[in-house]
């Protein structure tokens, strides 16, 4: 018989227990072990006023955006929305079944002043990640470093070329926060080539085609993470260009030495991080193991003698050929003994036109020049160790752990949704990057450290 749905009298009173409706297992319950936020309470609260109405609590605003990157909610009115509507959510923000949701122009404000001067959300991310020290997540000997482009909030539409510079009427806070990064390393002062084309909504970003695609507007997301359990050890936003990643890999690696006193006795990344000058700085200035593959152009394919058939001799600084002749840096005396660096940091070894005149094996090693010339690097050294390590079982693994981090850089995209920027500027790029970094070392914590087992009811 079918059934008839049956209208009964509402009942004056109810129990009901948020702490009973969520599951044991929701991600929500894992999380929330971890976070602690009474540290930056107290460095918060400089930044308000002892005198009228009290504020929005700055910890309901902290998890609300953790629960908004944690699970790929982009849109702060919708965050709004969700935390109101979903037991899970109301849960974990402490709010009750009654407790009023804040606005979400109260985000933008606290974002845009009390959180960025104090520098809020990169507290958040350093507290995370010691939690991740204090668990044994984080083995400090192996790191990987890579970035990755993200699409920045500006249209393709409105750009201008980058000869002619910002237009007369840009302005607004991403124009005054590019102006402001000018001289930095990771942002004007990355590159001296004159972009080709600018955005006058977020002019900090760079036009790039690295997608072998159609191009873009984007900023760089660095992560530098620990290769035992994929954990984020460090992340900072850069322009989108090669120069500024290198400088933001150097610090990062700084910073988790001078934070968190971890020093690596290895670095994993790709050709990108391969430049002499950035082999040189892992190996003498740090004494970090390069796990990286270099920019090398001294192998020739035309069938004549490669640099690897030249054997150097350190003692001397020369080079001695297949045929047994001194290739020398200066061939002649100086009154004056010249020790310049060159340049473009390559010295050049030369043969004797005496020596290579009548060779036997001239065809095999110059048939197109009277003489033999060797380029070196000044930081050879450091690629002849980067070449050593390249050969050993050791590298083979570090290239198998390089995918974690293009795992984190997938996970970002696809599961938190950080696949385009919703806010502008230097700064906000900055700001969305610690959020989605936070929220991957959280998500990481839950997975790896089962919750205790519930005490059951005698």
């Amino acid at each position: 018989m079918m059934g008839e749905r049956r209208i009964g009298q509402e009942a004056l009173f109810y129990e009901f227990s948020l702490e009973r409706h969520v599951p044991a297992e929701h991600l929500l319950r894992s999380i929330d072990r971890f976070v602690d936020l009474d540290g930056l309470r107290r460095e918060l609260a400089p930044f308000y006023s002892e005198m009228g109405r009290p504020s929005i609590d700055p910890e309901l605003m902290i998890r609300m955006l953790i629960v908004g990157y944690c699970f790929g909610i982009r849109s702060e009115r919708r965050l709004c929305e969700e935390v109101h509507l979903n037991l899970a959510y109301r849960w974990f923000c402490s709010l009750g079944l009654d407790g009023a949701v804040p606005d979400h122009s109260t985000f933008w404000k606290n974002r845009h002043g009390r959180f960025r001067e104090s520098d809020l959300l990169r507290r958040l991310f350093e507290t995370v990640l010691q939690r991740c020290i204090d668990e044994r997540l984080v083995g400090g000997e192996g790191f990987a470093v890579d970035a990755s482009l993200i699409r920045a909030d500006a249209s393709d539409r409105t750009r201008v070329k980058g000869t002619a510079g910002l237009p007369p009427g840009a302005a607004g806070r991403a124009v005054e926060e590019y102006l402001a990064v000018l001289d930095d390393a990771a942002f004007g002062a990355a590159s001296e080539v004159t972009p080709k084309f600018i955005a006058p909504a977020d002019p900090a970003t760079r036009w790039t085609a690295a997608h072998r695609g159609p191009a873009f507007f984007a900023y760089s997301a660095n992560y530098l993470i620990d290769v035992d359990n994929a954990i984020i050890v460090d992340v900072e936003a850069t322009t989108a260009i090669r120069q500024a990643e290198i400088l933001a890999a150097k610090r990062m690696v700084d910073r988790s030495m001078e934070s968190f006193d971890l020093c690596p006795t290895r670095l994993i990344g790709d050709t990108a991080y391969g430049a002499a000058e950035m082999l040189n700085w892992l190996v003498d200035d740090r004494g970090i193991e390069p796990h990286i593959p270099m920019f090398d152009k001294s192998q020739r394919t035309d069938g004549t003698f490669s640099r690897e058939d030249f054997t150097y001799d350190h003692a001397g600084d020369t080079y001695r050929c297949p045929a047994g002749q001194t290739l020398q840096h200066y061939r002649r005396r100086f009154t004056t003994p010249r020790t310049g660096v060159p340049n473009d940091n390559l010295i050049r070894y030369r043969a004797s036109t005496h020596d290579c005149g009548p060779c036997p094996l001239k065809s095999r090693c110059c048939p197109k020049a009277p003489v033999r010339k060797i380029l070196r690097s000044i930081h050879e050294g450091a690629r002849d160790l980067a070449r050593e390590i390249a050969k050993t079982e050791a590298y083979l693994t570090s290239r198998r752990q390089r995918k974690k981090v293009e795992m984190l850089f997938a996970h970002l995209k696809r599961i938190l949704k950080l696949d385009r920027l919703r806010l502008r500027g230097p700064n906000g790029a900055r700001d969305e990057f610690h959020l989605a970094a936070t929220a991957q070392n959280l998500r990481k914590l839950a997975k790896l450290i089962p919750a205790p087992a519930p005490i059951p009811a005698m």
